[in-house]
């Protein structure tokens, strides 16, 4: 299939050369070309530029695109999509005073989830499932990590992956899958913590590695959870079986859980809520992306990632929804751009860079996926009519998005 996309009134994210990661200043930067065209081989950007210079192109579909922006696809790389059934009951306890604490310590929030998908069928999941991604992908995104970590046995944490491969066959979509054995303590190892990380060290990790089930390991390092020591042995395991650290920190405490993870070249460290100078300076110089989930920050009305101070101290910044059941029911990118420049006071320019080059890199995929490049991926997005690309985050409560494709085709 050739598409040809032609009188665009601004082709946003640019990129000449296959730029993997944008850091502090440069994020300001957001490369346009106006009055363009772009041009899609089967799934792949093949030439794009100002349309005085459209040469004759016989393409199977033509998209008028007058009045209208095309960027990059959104690059979703923390997320919890594959669950069972939801947790409002738990919303309306926050409501009426209880904290997401007081609610985890009730049985409540990740082992509530645990209980429910663990006594719900696979094909259930999967359906279930299936519907949130398609959501998501009408949204805008085309790329998007999913974790597992709500089955906590050997066989229900193999049941969410198994969904996670047959939602990666089935879709569109890119995905990036993440094993998160260790996302809580389930409740018959709840005096006895060191035996569900021995259980997720010596036996999860080698099933789901054999499978080849999952690409990255993850830890919710965080008190009441996860400490270093055990954050450490499960990314030392994960290591050991190819699986690239992406970690849970800093979500309501700061206790060098960045460090640790920056010691073991994760791929990203992710929430970030709280940060300690000590965090900012390790980041430095690493290869370790930030990537702050502001719309967690909202629903749960806890601080919001400091990304002023990650930025302007020279660090990338990625955004993500971190979409689950318990902290934040939405798939929606376009709600986490517009809330990192309302509330984590990021430019435009700043979100977009962190929505589509830095998630991208967030999950590995930096080199097909988030920009405007000859030879990446024809993931795209076509806005509705819109004065500027500033009408992205501006027009918050607003869906501006006229078209998407992924991997060269029109989503419908």
């Amino acid at each position: 299939m050739s598409i040809l996309i032609k009188n665009i009134k601004e082709l946003l994210q640019v990129r000449e050369t296959n730029v993997k990661i944008v850091k502090g200043e440069d994020m300001k930067i957001l490369p346009t070309i106006k009055n363009a065209y772009l041009m899609i081989e089967h799934d792949t950007i093949v030439e794009y530029g100002p349309m005085s210079d459209l040469i004759d192109y016989e393409a199977e579909e033509v998209i008028d695109a007058k009045g209208k922006m095309v960027l990059p696809a959104w690059c979703d790389s923390h997320t919890h999509i594959v669950y069972a059934g939801d947790r409002s009951q738990e919303f309306v306890d926050r409501i009426n005073g209880l904290s997401y604490e007081e609610i985890a310590e009730r049985g409540g929030g990740i082992l509530n989830s645990v209980e429910v998908l663990q006594n719900t069928s696979e094909e259930d999941i999967y359906e279930q499932s299936l519907k949130r991604l398609n959501s998501m992908m009408q949204l805008g995104t085309g790329a998007v990590e999913i974790k597992s970590g709500y089955g906590l046995t050997v066989e229900a944490e193999l049941k969410m992956l198994r969904v996670i491969k047959r939602l990666k066959k089935e879709s569109l979509a890119t995905i990036k899958t993440t094993l998160l054995a260790a996302h809580a303590v389930p409740k018959e190892f709840k005096d006895n913590k060191k035996g569900f990380v021995d259980l997720v060290v010596s036996k999860m990790i080698p099933e789901v590695a054999q499978a080849k089930l999952a690409e990255y390991i993850d830890v919710f390092c965080e008190k009441g959870y996860f400490d270093l020591e055990d954050t450490e042995r499960i990314m030392e395991a994960g290591k050991s079986f190819g699986l690239i650290p992406k970690i849970h920190v800093n979500q309501f405490n700061a206790f060098g859980g960045v460090a640790l993870a920056v010691k073991h070249k994760a791929l990203s460290v992710d929430h970030l809520e709280e940060m300690s100078d000590d965090d900012i300076e390790v980041l430095k110089d690493s290869i370790t992306m930030p990537v702050a989930l502001p719309s967690c920050s909202y629903f749960l009305s806890i601080p919001y990632t400091p990304a002023r101070r990650i930025i302007d101290a020279g660090l990338p910044l990625a955004l993500a929804t971190d979409y689950n059941p318990g902290s934040t029911p939405s798939g929606n990118m376009n709600f986490v751009v517009s809330t990192a420049c309302i509330k984590l006071r990021m430019t435009p320019e700043e979100a977009i860079n962190a929505a589509t080059i830095n998630g991208a890199y967030a999950m590995g995929i930096s080199n097909q996926y988030g920009s405007i490049c000859r030879g990446k991926k024809a993931n795209l997005i076509i806005t509705k009519n819109i004065e500027s690309y500033n009408n992205l985050p501006y027009a918050f409560g607003d869906n501006l998005i006229d078209t998407v494709i992924i991997k060269g085709k029109v989503i419908s």
